[in-house]
């Protein structure tokens, strides 16, 4: 079992097979750590902020991998390493600080097209039976912790924080993914607080708090023919703090046998968010290169139960849906959005839907106060 050390990582696991560029900052000194433990610093990692020091977490990793019994690799205090798990199971990341220093490539991006691509944080690839807690993540230079072909994940009393001009700094990431968690957890950044991409199921999002931000957004999906869809996704008991978006499905217009079904949105609270509520399948960011075609991604069951709080906007719901595969089954119980101080309005597009009273209705290019609601 982990032991949680103030201002340390420490990484727990049975299994773990890892590959990443790892550099430790000069603030990273050797520490003395409790018996049982695997200090890397001691195998030889050297903090000065340039030298990669992926051998000493190799060599961790062949030790805790060797042992018969849970092992405990100690990160001290101010390292800053980007670190990617490859086909690992059973790993526990308990406490700690990931800095990314993402400042230098957002400046770079901001006056140039030629930058480096930049790192995600913290990335799981194709693993299983992964628990992080009390995490923090600042500053990444692209997504902050990545879940991509992973199986039975828990995130709890995870902290994110990037500027919101940051870009590209998704909080947490998960695609191609299945049966997981996030808990309890604030997420400031410059992009999606939460961002689920193709292939993903079974996802529960509960008791977070985001802003800055673009919200909680499944996808954008829909940019290749063939894709995996997203069901079962639960967000529950959420706050959106001055974001861009609150609750958002965005889709590509142009052909794809994707999906999305099976969404519930319940019990959340917006303060000054711009589209509280939106589907958008025309999404186009930079409104440049745009397919200008008609989404073939179908979005049906989605629920947006007890939403309330102020929009930014005096459009608080948008529902802009595919002329070709209209949204289906979607349903709007208790939702109470102001603007100004007034009812926020309503937009829907080519939506099927139920309102609270339960009577069924195919909106068209309307936009009114009482549209599904």
């Amino acid at each position: 079992m982990a032991m949680r050390v103030d201002y340390s990582i420490i990484i727990t696991s049975a299994i773990i097979v890892a590959a990443a560029s790892m550099i430790m900052s000069s603030t990273t000194a050797a520490t003395t750590v409790p018996a049982g433990l695997i200090n890397i610093v001691n195998l030889g990692a050297i903090a000065d902020g340039k030298t990669d020091s992926t051998l000493p977490f190799q060599s961790a990793w062949a030790s805790a991998c060797s042992s018969s019994k849970p092992v405990t690799i100690y990160v001290p205090s101010g390292s800053d390493v980007w670190i990617k798990f490859e086909k690992a199971t059973g790993v526990s990341i308990s406490g700690g600080t990931l800095d990314g220093r993402g400042t230098g490539l957002w400046a770079c991006k901001a006056s140039s097209s030629s930058c480096p691509t930049g790192a995600a944080t913290l990335g799981f690839y194709n693993s299983r039976d992964i628990v992080i807690s009390g995490l923090s993540s600042i500053n990444s230079q692209k997504f902050h912790i990545v879940m991509d072909g992973c199986q039975n994940v828990k995130l709890q009393g995870i902290t994110i924080s990037a500027p919101g001009n940051s870009p590209n700094t998704d909080g947490i990431h998960i695609e191609f993914s299945t049966g997981v968690t996030v808990l309890n957890s604030r997420i400031a950044t410059g992009d999606d607080c939460v961002s689920i991409g193709p292939g993903s199921s079974n996802l529960w999002i509960q008791s977070i708090t985001c802003g800055p931000g673009h919200g909680v957004s499944i996808g954008s999906l829909g940019w290749t023919a063939q894709e995996a869809g997203v069901q079962n996704v639960t967000l529950k008991t959420a706050t959106f703090k001055s974001t861009q978006n609150g609750v958002r499905i965005k889709t590509w217009a142009r052909e794809s046998n994707g999906f999305v079904k099976g969404v519930v949105f319940e019990d959340l609270t917006m303060v000054q968010v711009q589209n509280p509520v939106i589907i958008d399948q025309n999404y186009c960011p930079g409104v440049h290169d745009c397919p200008h075609q008609l989404s073939g991604v179908t979005i049906s069951d989605v629920l947006y139960e007890d939403i309330r709080g102020t929009s930014a906007t005096d459009v608080g719901v948008k529902l802009d849906c595919s002329k070709e595969h209209p949204c289906s089954g979607i349903k709007i119980e208790d939702v109470n959005l102001s603007y100004d101080n007034r009812p926020a309005q309503v937009s829907c597009t080519n939506a099927l839907g139920t309102t609270g009273g339960g009577a069924a209705a195919v909106i068209h290019h309307t936009t009114s106060s009482s549209c599904l609601m």
